[in-house]
């Protein structure tokens, strides 16, 4: 009974990384979970199985590459659901219904009030991570993932000029599905929280395996104003000697 405990804990803990962060090979899982990969293939065996984890196609330089690819997986929506039982039901149904007797503004309006709250809570955390956006980006993760998002940093770009946080789990998804508004909201919210304008690039509720934000880190620099030498005068000098 205590193995198949310890064995549920660790596919858990498998999947949970899978969701953080997926398309994440068993190679790698092994190493960050300090396990043997034959181990970790048996728990995405089972997680494959039950339908929770998926194989995800490589796509870019790694289909150029010669030989067969390392697989790598995703979470499924069965999986991420496995981590979070907020997803409701009744939420969409009461938006749907606002939608129909108030408008659509009414929609954007609760989204508002809902991330506003989650923006009043979020602003000190990140507020005390100091001025680097780097720094403020990976306090919010910390939040965010205390209320179940599964959220990581990670560095792109030149010279570290940005970085991208990755949402494996979304708490309402099922809702968000329905209702765009709530992932727009969210955007704004995290603009607002991080002092700086963010882009979205993909959602779980637009059917990516992650919600990714494009955060910019580096601070453009102006060019040095360039200060113009004197130019000589183009009057002719007059000549002491002349006339004498």
């Amino acid at each position: 009974m205590r193995e198949r405990d310890a064995d549920a804990t660790t596919r858990e803990r498998v999947l949970r990384l899978v969701v953080e962060r997926g398309p994440v090979s068993a190679a790698e899982l092994a190493d960050l979970l300090a396990l043997t990969p034959a181990g970790v293939r048996r728990h995405i065996a089972v997680l494959e199985q039950h339908g929770e984890i998926a194989v995800h196609g490589p796509s870019g330089p790694e289909q150029r590459r010669r030989g067969r690819p390392a697989r790598r997986y995703v979470a499924t929506d069965a999986g991420r659901a496995g981590l979070s039982d907020a997803y409701s039901d009744l939420a969409t149904h009461v938006l749907g219904y606002l939608r129909d007797v108030a408008g659509p503004q009414a929609v954007e309006q609760f989204a508002e009030a809902r991330v506003g709250e989650i923006e009043r809570r979020y602003a000190p955390a990140v507020t005390g991570a100091g001025e680097e956006r780097e720094d403020r980006a990976r306090a919010l993760a910390a939040a965010l993932s205390t209320d179940g998002y599964a959220a990581t940093v990670r560095t792109v770009g030149p010279a570290g000029a940005a970085v991208q946080l990755c949402q494996g789990n979304c708490p309402v998804l099922d809702v968000a599905e329905s209702f765009p508004e709530l992932c727009e909201a969210e955007t704004r919210a995290f603009s607002r929280i991080l002092g700086v304008h963010v882009q979205r690039l993909a959602t779980l509720a637009a059917g990516g395996h992650v919600c990714t934000t494009h955060i910019p880190t580096a601070t453009l620099a102006r060019a040095p104003s360039r200060v113009r030498a004197p130019q000589p005068s183009t009057t002719s000098s007059i000549d002491d000697t002349e006339g004498i």
